[in-house]
């Protein structure tokens, strides 16, 4: 199999996972969970989102959480902006790399952030200035790059459309994001290829759902095409407040595992990162959605 030596696992389970809790997380868990997963060996961890509270209210203390979290040398804490105001709070807090985001899709576009695509791009172009101005990395993300909840199938490319816009934009990296999780290994190889002939695989990175239970077997597949960065989830956290039914990110417990299984290097430790699942998920009154979590706490018990 052609599988990459290295892999590198971006962690955003303290804002893609958290952000579609029911009842609030305490600052104090956040920033527990944040330097837990550091300490495991991430090399970035999204630490949450200056998007307005009335429309996401876990994300309404990031700046704390920013101000709390133990910054550890060599580890990026990206923050999901959505336009300048949220750009304002992340020079405040001090951040050094931000994340945009936009669809591949118009409805879910306007669902997720009440504007059209291209009004999305405008919107980013006060943000890609400031984040010039103030040295931080960008970072982009195209939502439903397989499917709608609105719109159905998307086509491959309109994903490799947006995402080269992204690029130019000067986006370092653009992560291709499964949001309802629909997508099954034949599909996500085709999106990819149409995606790769825009933009270089080395600049590309996948986030999948686990809703059909395909993360994996996806994972693996685009792996072979060449890509090697993956979005996951500590104790498979998540869902998207704006796809009904849209179950967690894939576990980083789970998509380590296989990483171990296939002697791929990703430089994060498994217990450790179960350990912190375990503990961000009593504070949340649930069981971990990993599969790989769950073995691992029926076997400390």
């Amino acid at each position: 199999m052609n599988y990459p030596r290295h892999v590198r696992l971006v962690e955003v389970g303290p804002r893609d996972g958290l952000q579609n809790e029911a009842k609030p997380v305490p600052v104090q868990a956040k920033v527990a969970l944040i330097d837990a997963l550091s300490a495991a060996g991430h090399s970035a961890v999204e630490a949450g989102s200056f998007v307005s509270p009335k429309w996401v209210p876990q994300m309404a203390n990031t700046d704390e959480v920013m101000t709390q979290i133990k910054r550890k040398p060599g580890v990026s804490y990206p923050v999901l902006v959505p336009n300048k105001q949220g750009m304002n709070g992340a020079i405040e807090a001090k951040c050094e790399e931000i994340a945009i985001f936009t669809a591949a899709s118009e409805a879910f576009c306007r669902k997720n952030t009440n504007c059209s695509i291209d009004e999305s791009f405008a919107r980013f172009e006060p943000v890609m200035e400031a984040a010039q101005k103030h040295g931080m990395k960008v970072r982009g993300y195209v939502s439903t790059v397989i499917a709608c909840p609105y719109d159905g199938k998307v086509a491959p490319a309109k994903v490799a459309e947006v995402s080269a816009r992204l690029l130019r934009m000067g986006c370092y990296e653009v992560s291709l994001g499964d949001t309802i999780g629909v997508g099954t290994p034949g599909e996500c190889v085709a999106m990819i290829d149409a995606v790769a002939e825009k933009v270089p695989r080395e600049k590309l990175a996948a986030h999948f759902h686990d809703t059909y239970g395909q993360s994996l077997a996806n994972i693996l597949a685009v792996m072979e095409r060449g890509i090697a960065v993956f979005d996951t989830a500590v104790a498979g956290l998540g869902g998207c407040p704006y796809a009904k039914g849209a179950s967690g990110n894939v576990g980083t417990e789970d998509v380590i595992y296989l990483m171990n299984g296939l002697g791929i290097e990703h430089g994060v430790d498994l217990d450790a990162i179960a350990k912190a699942g375990r503990e961000i998920c009593v504070a949340l009154g649930r069981e971990p959605a990993s599969k790989v979590a769950q073995a691992l706490k029926a076997k400390a018990a």
